[in-house]
């Protein structure tokens, strides 16, 4: 599907630059764009070109807003329709779909993200969808006094505090519901590895949201002359499984990797191996497309999924097409509705036969909250 990409403050813009980087030249990637009121973020990103780069605000020393979510939703509302015609010279109209990227605990993307939402719903008829960045307890937590100094500390004075992030989650979390088609949180610390800090972890962090917006919207869409899917995966069906009402959203990747099927002549003299068919065994196939689907949906999800239960749910299997075997995708998607309890069940093939490697994408809608949102939520109850 035709995606364009916006990434709004510094955390949206940073993952924005990130997917340019790794997949500006993809097909699925119709435009992209990152919108900030800090132009020294701004001109921190490499990859994205100094078009698609844009501040706005009127802040004389171009500097962000330092957690005031208010000042950002006045700036959002006001600039709203300025930043949509920025867009305009990459063809927004033909995108099939839009993705906000977003840090939930800041002011300027959190701030501007709901209003940029409601003026790209009345502009386009295509559904708008908000990847959310839920910030860590450590960057809510309140600060210690050092007695000695008489200021504030953090051990280490590692992770930056951000003592609004939750409040300000909670709040953008809300306004998107409400904006949105559908909105996917990414739990930062449900990804932190064991004395990890949120600013050690931010490439790496910012590499799976980057691989896992890339496998679900960019499955189905095949460079010319490559294979073609056997079954379809489109916009629709994306937007069937997500629905228009605001819920949440988790997604599952996981791969395996395989060998290279054997081809060439039966003969063994190699005069008609182009005309002969890959061959791979069918028990290797379906074990590895077992293996990656079991994975993606039982491993580690965008944000967690209680119970894994879900009331929609979208399957996508890719990879060399001689290992996409047919049967092993009809059995995965059987297990995939007893596992999650789902109503409605979607799939799609994403074949690549330059591929080294049998993936699965398990998307799944209309989740039950998970425990770190209603943390958040408690914030301001």
């Amino acid at each position: 599907m035709r995606l364009h990409v916006i990434g709004l403050g510094g955390a949206g813009g940073r993952i924005a630059d990130r997917l340019a980087a790794d997949h500006g030249g993809d097909r699925f990637l119709q435009g992209i764009n990152a919108f900030d009121t800090d132009a020294a973020a701004l001109d921190s990103l490499r990859s994205l070109d100094e078009s698609r780069r844009y501040r706005f605000g009127d802040a004389a020393d171009g500097s962000g807003l330092d957690g005031d979510l208010h000042a950002g939703r006045r700036l959002g509302e006001a600039h709203a329709s300025e930043l949509g015609r920025v867009m305009d010279d990459e063809n927004p109209s033909i995108a099939e779909a839009f993705v906000l990227v977003v840090g939930l605990g800041g002011a300027a993307g959190a701030g501007a993200a709901p209003a940029l939402a409601e003026e790209l719903s009345r502009l386009y008829d295509a559904p708008v969808y908000a990847v959310g960045l839920l910030p860590t307890p450590a960057e809510s937590a309140a600060s210690e006094v050092d007695p000695v100094r008489g200021s504030a500390t953090d051990p280490g004075e590692r992770e930056p505090r951000r003592p609004l992030a939750e409040k300000n989650a909670a709040r953008t979390l809300d306004a998107l519901s409400d904006r949105c088609a559908a909105v996917f949180p990414f739990d930062n610390d449900a990804w932190l590895r064991p004395g990890e800090t949120l600013a050690d972890a931010r490439d790496r962090l910012n590499e799976v949201v980057v691989e896992r917006t890339a496998a679900l919207f960019g499955a189905g869409e095949s460079d010319a002359g490559t294979s073609t899917p056997q079954q379809v995966l489109d916009a629709s069906d994306v937007a069937r499984v997500l629905g228009d009402d605001g819920e949440l959203a988790a997604v599952g990747h996981a791969a395996q990797a395989v060998d290279p099927p054997e081809s060439g002549s039966r003969f063994g003299l190699g005069l008609f191996g182009s005309d002969e068919p890959a061959e791979v065994d069918a028990s290797a196939a379906v074990s590895a497309i077992e293996t990656a689907i079991r994975k993606a949906t039982r491993g580690k999800s965008t944000v967690e999924v209680r119970e894994g239960r879900a009331d929609r749910t979208l399957l996508v299997v890719g990879g060399p097409p001689p290992w996409l075997n047919r049967q092993a995708i009809a059995d995965g998607r059987r297990w995939i509705a007893e596992e999650t309890g789902s109503d409605a069940i979607l799939s799609g093939d994403a074949p690549d036969p330059d591929g080294e490697a049998v993936f699965a994408v398990v998307l799944r809608s209309g989740i039950d909250e998970p425990a770190r949102i209603r943390e958040i939520r408690e914030s301001i109850a």
